[in-house]
């Protein structure tokens, strides 16, 4: 009698137990059905970035932003009537604490989704772990062509342009303009560099790359590379890389006398990220810089995406410093939350992967989005940028290509205006 009275017992405190986790947990949404990070009221979402280590410089800025727009849609009432709560961890862009961190936004806080996890070789590492645990992976802020590959990873998509599109507009690029130089790269050691090198090649074939060097990013001595590079004669140098070493290796460049046209990836470009680390040496060591751009060139104020991003960044981001970054982040978030209302009231997430999947979303980009059942891949879409005058300005046409031996279209980009409110209906 006993052990059945303690059975009993132990049942009906279980049942208790359970029934006070559905009523404060937060994880039902108004279709009745359980769902992680949704309630009738509330969206909890999850992210990691490097607030601090060797990538925080201008990335530190991105979260913040995309919170800044969600603050300002929870203050228009929300999505539906839900507020989007956005938790942000900061992983050091070390891939063993991105793991840390992803695994606690998924198991402790039960977050509806992972939005925007940023870095290549941090957000590899948790790629298995989500799509395992099926957490809608969205628009993840690298351009490794990791993230698509739908029948994998199917609850991934990418958002940058990935770096083998970037890699062949640079090589069309130099191809029409630097047909007679020695091209060179300089990549971080992981899919960033490899994936970048792969597209160069792919247009310029692989002896129109002269010399390679690579980065790790726990090494900031970027002096022996930068030594081979100017010891190989490169005229012509692209630079897959962070924002922090693409200044490492503009500065070290200078120091060792070496003279190159650099071509920096989109990522590792941004005129105020890299002014702010270079200072007095921002002008000499930047002017004639190339770059890509698939967003709008934030000190367009003309553009009303930028007028927009820089209006909420003033109300909702404590005002800080417009750049590239803070753009990218309010960028991202406009497409989340496109991305819940094409989605539906009764939120679950196969409910958002089919919503991303069948796509129809606009915005700010200066190229479509391909997203598809097929294509998890992002904007496909690129124009060049310039450093002149101590401007970063976008020029030139439109790009489009694939990630394979597709040929390489040029088009004139077309964008939205934006909603009076800056909202997406």
């Amino acid at each position: 009698m006993y052990h059945f009275v303690r059975r009993a017992m132990a049942v009906t405190t279980a049942m208790a137990v359970v029934a006070g986790l559905a009523a404060c947990g937060g994880s039902s949404s108004s279709s009745g059905g359980s769902v992680p990070g949704v309630t009738s009221t509330e969206i909890i979402v999850g992210t990691h970035t490097p607030l601090t280590g060797p990538a925080a410089a201008g990335y530190s800025e991105i979260s913040p932003a995309t919170k800044a727009y969600f603050d300002y849609v929870n203050s228009k009432g929300g999505v539906y009537g839900r507020k989007i709560t956005f938790k942000i961890e900061d992983d050091a862009y070390d891939p063993a604490t991105t793991q840390q961190k992803v695994r606690k936004l998924v198991l402790q806080d039960k977050v509806f989704a992972i939005l925007s996890g940023l870095g290549t070789p941090t957000h590899t590492g948790v790629l298995d772990f989500l799509n395992t645990n099926k957490v809608p992976d969205l628009f993840v802020a690298s351009g490794s062509l990791s993230w698509n590959q739908p029948k994998k990873y199917p609850y991934t998509f990418g958002y940058n342009p990935d770096y083998t599109i970037e890699g062949k507009t640079f090589g069309n690029y130099i191809k029409a303009n630097f047909a007679d130089k020695k091209v060179c790269t300089f990549g971080q050691h992981d899919d960033f560099g490899a994936d970048g090198l792969k597209g160069v090649q792919d247009v310029l074939g692989a002896s129109g790359v002269t010399h390679s060097e690579t980065y790790d990013v726990t090494n900031t001595n970027v002096a022996p590379a930068i030594g081979a590079l100017k010891a190989a004669g490169c005229q012509v140098t692209i630079a897959f890389t962070v924002p922090g070493f693409t200044a490492l290796a503009l500065g070290t460049a200078a120091q060792l006398g070496f003279k190159t046209q650099w071509m920096v990836s989109n990522v590792g470009a941004d005129y105020a990220t890299l002014g702010s680390q270079l200072k007095d040496a921002t002008g000499p060591l930047l002017d004639g810089m190339l770059s890509t751009a698939y967003l709008p060139a934030p000190t367009d104020t003309t553009n009303p995406w930028i007028a927009l991003f820089l209006k909420l960044d003033q109300q909702y981001d404590n005002n800080a410093a417009f750049d590239g970054n803070v753009e990218y982040g309010f960028a991202v978030g406009y497409l989340f939350v496109q991305a819940l209302l094409a989605a539906g009231k009764n939120l679950t997430r196969q409910g958002i992967i089919a919503a991303v999947e069948k796509n129809g979303f606009a915005g700010p980009g200066l190229s479509p989005l391909r997203f598809s059942a097929t294509d998890h891949s992002g904007f496909g879409g690129l124009q060049m940028a310039k450093v002149e005058g101590g401007k970063q300005e976008v020029f030139g046409p439109l790009y489009t290509t694939d990630d394979a031996s597709g040929p390489i279209t040029e088009s004139s980009p077309s964008q939205p205006a934006p909603p009076a409110d800056g909202i997406p209906s």
